[in-house]
């Protein structure tokens, strides 16, 4: 994963600009279940800081991290300069105090499950929100999305990356829900969903392929042989689902044994 993990700083520019950004509806949704003023806010794995700009105009001093250094740069030529932007892992982090707000936008999955949640606990103020959203990013269309399918087969099997913990996808509660409510840190864990539809032109959906990081670490030809594949059964525009799933939780004063999820 780490090879995946690191692949994004090759296409930077191309990522700022095909990756779509975040609805205001998600920073309200994130601000609303707070009941308090969020002053301070990490963000784990900024990219070029689509979500970075999304809470710093509401205000909120944002500590945006990325260890990709052409990543970082792009997202230092985005952000306000209320933004305080660190080249640094989630793992590598140095806060100066404990913020009241760390979130993840698809980037979670790239920390160390090991200490993940012990990690979050600790860069938290008790009673602190943590925010994670994401989601696949899929063709509406049932019979296109097998048609792109079959045809970069020869190339990738999938360009997705499953669930951390092994949690089906028809099971209820998704990661990182599953592990918020086994780590004992959190409480008041919830899910839901935040409807995002788009329409793309097909020069845009291989825009945003080629920033996806089962692409970016396959050997050029094969990647080339991939994208031709698809471009030559897409029609002029598609509809995707790139709905969001957002886990909120809030961090306990004291670890407690952990809460059991939901059969």
């Amino acid at each position: 994963m780490t090879e995946r993990a690191m692949s994004f700083g090759t296409v930077a520019q191309a990522y700022e600009r095909y990756r779509p950004g975040y609805p205001e509806a998600l920073a309200d949704q994130v601000t609303a279940y707070a009941g308090r003023p969020i002053r301070t806010a990490l963000e784990i794995g900024a990219g070029t800081g689509k979500a970075t700009r999304l809470f710093a105009r509401r205000g909120i001093a944002v500590t945006a991290t990325e260890p990709d250094p052409a990543m970082l740069a792009e997202l230092r030529r985005r952000v306000p300069d209320s933004v305080r932007a660190v080249r640094a892992t989630f793992e590598e982090v140095q806060p100066r105090a404990p913020y009241d707000l760390v979130y993840a936008a698809a980037s979670l999955h790239w920390t160390a499950p090991e200490s993940r949640w012990s990690r979050v606990a600790a860069l938290l103020e008790p009673g602190g929100v943590f925010a994670s959203f994401g989601g696949p990013f899929r063709l509406a269309d049932p019979a296109l999305a097998e048609a792109v399918r079959a045809a970069r087969a020869p190339c990738l099997e999938t360009d997705e990356i499953p669930s951390p913990d092994g949690t089906p996808p028809d099971q209820d509660m998704q990661w990182p829900g599953t592990e918020l409510l086994t780590s004992g840190w959190f409480t008041d864990i919830r899910q839901s969903r935040l409807e995002r539809p788009l329409t793309l032109t097909a020069p845009d959906y291989l825009g945003q392929l080629s920033t996806v990081s089962a692409y970016l670490v396959l050997p050029p030809a094969v990647r080339d042989q991939a994208f031709r594949a698809i471009a030559a059964i897409l029609p002029d525009t598609v509809e995707v689902s790139a709905h969001l799933t957002v886990h909120l939780a809030r961090r306990r004063e004291e670890r407690q044994p952990p809460e059991r999820p939901e059969p």
